[in-house]
């Protein structure tokens, strides 16, 4: 699988520990609706994006401490429709904070965007995310939904230019770049003093985006990387370019690693 073409991002793959707890958690809090299950995993959906929960009862836990600026840090962030709607759903079932003293209002120069950063049951880093200037707030919603979908997956880094590299080899380009930095950013990621560059890579076809999460400060610690069965060890799911390919499951398809060690796998 040499320089495979992607077209989009198809899912994200979340490894758990307790199935049932994890399709309580996303359900319940989160809006996401059940496409199919099986004793050891379960596809759910939120709008057209999907993720996918895979049970792991033996992988290894989050590796601790934990931060945002770990090179293992991966997150996907729900866009919403009504962040105070949707924080007060979420504060019914008590998650592990990530963001300090709740929804953050980013300055302008970030689209004037509302964010909270938060873990699920296993550790697995999430984002609600209301953006006033976004495709998200012009699309139709008769029906008054909270939970729109997902925006993007967001994978801290080392160092920016082989990550961009990876990531444009592969097919995705460049979309916007930003350097966030102040006391909203520093409470979004609950780190102090947090200076982040932040660079968008698109898909060529419609559907989530990737941002790169380069924190100037604080740095991040060294390496630990995560075997494909650890909990930490989420994976993106790229759809590739043209007609799928025939006869050959998800499964059988190995997984790349960008250069900090995150998971991705082309799709069958």
């Amino acid at each position: 699988m040499t320089s495979p073409r992607i077209g989009h991002i198809a899912r994200i793959a979340l490894n758990v520990r307790d199935l049932d707890r994890a399709i309580a958690f996303y359900t319940g809090a989160l809006a996401f609706v059940i496409e199919a299950r099986s004793a050891n995993g379960a596809r759910l959906a939120l709008g057209s994006e999907w993720i996918e929960l895979i049970l792991r009862p033996d992988g290894a836990p989050y590796p601790q401490p934990r931060a945002a600026n770990d090179p293992w840090f991966q997150h996907f962030a729900i866009a919403v429709a009504d962040m105070a709607a949707a924080y007060e759903r979420l504060a019914r079932v008590s998650p592990e904070p990530i963001t300090r003293g709740g929804p953050q209002l980013l300055p302008p120069s970030t689209g004037s965007v509302t964010a909270y950063k938060f873990r699920d049951p296993d550790g697995h880093p999430l984002e609600l995310s209301y953006a006033p200037a976004s495709d998200w707030a012009r699309l139709p919603n008769p029906g008054g939904a909270v939970f729109l979908g997902i925006d993007h997956t967001a994978l801290a880094v080392r160092s920016l230019a082989p990550s961009i590299a990876f990531y444009t080899g592969l097919g995705f380009r460049l979309g916007a770049q930003s350097l966030n930095e102040g006391p909203e950013q520093a409470r979004l990621d609950g780190l102090d003093d947090a200076v982040v560059d932040i660079v968008t890579l698109l898909t060529p076809e419609p559907g989530p985006h990737v941002e790169l999460l380069h924190y100037r400060s604080p740095g991040a610690p060294a390496v630990r990387e995560c075997a494909e069965g650890d909990i930490a060890a989420t994976q993106t799911l790229l759809a590739p370019s043209g007609p799928p390919a025939s006869g050959q499951g998800d499964a059988a398809i190995p997984c790349l690693r960008d250069p900090d060690g995150h998971l991705l796998r082309l799709t069958a």
